[in-house]
């Protein structure tokens, strides 16, 4: 697809445009500023709950916190699973393979769909004894049960969305992604306190409007996602004409999916066994935790946004065959969060207590959440080797080594870590967020060697 530039001249527009040559600095910001959009619009979510479920008390800020975590878990392990579909539709199009590409997008759909199902079941079945397993109080649990049952049903809805959005990202055009992001998020931010407080027509929901406002905004932009697509709008321009079942590609999918959701949940699964340790201190440092895993999330937009740029970029240079492109695109993307993260790191470390205070103002949950944060400080500091290098892994389909690191991190550095620390010094609560940094400075270490030492470079799909 082109477009006239005057004088006869004309360009390729950005979703055709060729990602594996010209700058890689300008090319990994062309792909990664419509990416930070999508991705905070898309944290902004949660974020939006809070800040009104906020206003409900500290019982709803914790329960909706460690439903969301769980939430949180089951997305993760979705984009897990999709991460097989990022990979192999940026090596198709690097190898110049539109139709192949547009093949693995189909079959994705297969995934989805069984995966959205299953999710509902157990949201269905499970929300309560979930939650009473954290040993958190009877009024928690009641909130975060109603806000963890309708998000879980309502996973079909994220399904459709993020089979959209990695397809066209993956394939190079995620300007087309961001606009979707923006047209529901607009509607989250309009309905969100509409369905909780009762405002104008609306029916008081408390939590669970919350809940129900992200199934309707998430819904709305999984149609406008697919019509962008099947309309012939993105790079890539599917149809159902002649599909059928296809277990190879399917399983290939899965083979690079399964250890990215691996990843993904063990990146989750602990912050909630984190939980029981933090539990015993009250609710407010359940809250101050819940509150602080938000703005990580938050945080951590941008660094994803710059991993999965890389992982795109890099795919489609190792399928043009060129790998040392590639690794430059790596260590450029790692170098430039990490200079945003110094600004970000010193803004927390004079306004905590005020970032805060955005949320809930009850003093005591103020002084414990910015300590918090203080404490996380390091753990941002390195964060541009720990995200950026492994979502750029796993987006060229290495996701084995990125799940063995996090599963060793997380439950042999940081679980014991945070169980020992408090018990064994003065830190208290405190340690459980000193054990989060200690094991997150370990995974920088290790990406950093193997990422020099270029074995993914070889990585097959």
């Amino acid at each position: 697809m082109t477009e006239d530039t005057g004088g006869g001249r004309r360009r390729r527009s950005a979703p055709d445009r060729d990602w594996t040559k010209g700058s890689i600095s300008g090319n990994l910001w062309a792909l990664s500023w419509p990416i930070m959009v999508s991705s905070s619009l898309n944290m902004m979510g949660p974020t939006i709950d809070m800040i009104w479920i906020g206003k409900l008390g500290s019982a709803a800020v914790a329960g909706v916190g460690i439903a969301g975590m769980a939430v949180m878990a089951v997305n993760a392990l979705m984009m897990g699973l999709f991460t097989g579909l990022r990979a192999m539709i940026a090596r198709f199009v690097g190898a110049g393979n539109s139709d192949g590409a547009n093949h693995v997008m189909q079959q994705a759909f297969v995934v989805g769909a069984v995966f959205s199902v299953f999710t509902a079941l157990l949201g269905l079945v499970f929300a309560e004894q979930t939650l009473i397993l954290f040993g958190v109080e009877a009024d928690v649990v009641a909130q975060g049960a109603a806000y963890m049952r309708i998000q879980l049903v309502g996973m079909v809805t994220m399904s459709l969305l993020r089979i959209t959005e990695s397809s066209m990202q993956a394939s190079g055009d995620t300007v087309t992604p961001m606009r979707v992001a923006i047209f529901y998020r607009v509607i989250h931010l309009g309905l969100a306190p509409a369905l909780i407080f009762g405002w104008w027509i609306f029916p008081q929901l408390g939590v669970s409007g919350a809940a129900l406002t992200n199934v309707i905004s998430q819904s709305l932009g999984g149609i406008l996602g697919l019509w962008f697509l099947f309309s012939g709008r993105t790079r890539l321009k599917p149809t159902l004409k002649g599909f059928h079942l296809d277990w190879s590609i399917i399983w290939r999918i899965m083979k690079v999916g399964i250890p990215a959701a691996v990843t993904g949940v063990q990146r989750n699964f602990p912050n909630l066994v984190l939980v029981w340790f933090v539990a015993p201190y009250g609710t407010f440092a359940v809250a101050a935790h819940s509150l602080t895993q938000r703005l990580d999330n938050f945080m951590r937009t941008i660094a994803l946004a710059l991993g999965q740029s890389t992982g795109i970029l890099a795919g489609q240079n190792l399928g043009a065959g060129l790998p040392d492109r590639a690794e430059r695109t790596g260590w450029l993307s790692a170098g430039l969060f990490t200079c945003i993260m110094a600004v970000a790191s010193l803004g927390i470390w004079l306004w905590a207590e005020n970032i805060i205070r955005v949320f809930n103002t009850e003093p005591d949950l103020v002084q414990l959440g910015a300590i918090f944060l203080r404490i996380q400080i390091l753990g941002y500091m390195v964060s541009g080797f720990t995200v950026v290098l492994s979502t750029g892994l796993n987006g060229v389909g290495d996701t084995f080594t990125v799940m063995l690191v996090t599963l060793l991190t997380m439950w042999v550095v940081q679980i014991p870590l945070a169980y020992v620390l408090p018990a064994v010094t003065n830190l208290g609560v405190n340690g459980v967020r000193w054990a989060m940094v200690a094991a997150q400075v370990l995974r920088a270490t290790f990406y950093i060697f193997y990422f020099r030492a270029g074995r993914w470079k070889n990585k097959k799909i």
